[in-house]
């Protein structure tokens, strides 16, 4: 199986705008992301797709790969199939996130493992989740939530809670997190990018939401937790004390 990894790379984010140039250590959010990425040993290519000169620059002069992105995209995963195109040798391909300097390979091994198991033609997408047991979580809309049907596949996404609990001292199912990072197999992540986003998609800003609403199989694979990403300014400052207790 043929996989790389595609990064989007926005420089204008809404929260944070230029946090992937934001100093991190020995390098930069974005380039510590490419890093850990390229340092999983998972994919054949790692590239980052950039509407920014300067994320652009920043990556091929510490010798990595990158885009520059030409049309404007919705999401994250509409910018990486404008890339996708030029590796029509790629089965498989990663959307990793930007902001995700603490990548690791034990998560995103669990990912691409849906494409070997018995069933996997099925497959258009596969994500990760992980289960929530913080009620402030639970109700945070910042924090996406995902529901499943019995064999793992994706029901629905949303910002609200769901499963919504009833009652309180009755059954209760666990409530899991989606982790917004995604596996397609190449046609499907051309295929997602050639669909105007739904109105689901549109009401709850969920790119995930354009999947269900066109019929595209997502399977959800679950993991204990996930690292961290660079959302706002205190994710930052919490990131550099990680990194600092690290080397100290």
């Amino acid at each position: 199986m043929y996989t790389i990894a595609l990064i989007p790379a926005r420089y204008a984010s809404e929260r944070f705008p230029g946090k992937l140039m934001q100093k991190l250590g020995d390098g930069t959010v974005i380039l510590r992301t490419w890093r850990a990425t390229l340092e999983t040993g998972l994919f054949r290519k790692v590239v980052v797709v950039t509407d920014s000169e300067e994320i652009y620059r920043e990556i091929v002069s510490h010798g990595g790969e990158a885009r520059m992105s030409v049309g404007k995209h919705f999401c994250g995963s509409d910018r990486i199939a404008e890339a996708a195109v030029y590796y029509p040798q790629a089965d498989v391909i990663v959307n990793v996130q930007g902001d995700e300097p603490f990548t690791c390979a034990g998560p995103l091994e669990a990912l691409l493992g849906v494409f070997k198991e018995q069933g996997a033609e099925s497959v258009d997408v596969a994500s990760l989740m992980s289960p929530l047991s913080e009620p402030e979580d639970i109700i945070n809309p910042n924090v996406v939530k995902v529901v499943t049907d019995r064999q793992g596949y994706a029901l629905l996404f949303s910002r609200a809670p769901i499963p919504y609990t009833r009652d309180p001292e009755g059954y209760k199912a666990t409530a899991f997190r989606h982790i917004g990072v995604y596996a397609f197999r190449r046609e499907a992540l051309l295929r997602f990018a050639s669909l105007a986003p739904g109105p689901l998609e549109l009401s709850e800003k969920l790119e995930n939401l354009r999947f269900l609403e066109y019929n595209l199989r997502v399977k959800m694979v679950e993991v204990p937790g996930y690292s961290r990403g660079i959302d706002v300014p205190n994710d930052l400052n919490e990131a550099r004390k990680m990194i600092s207790s690290c080397s100290g």
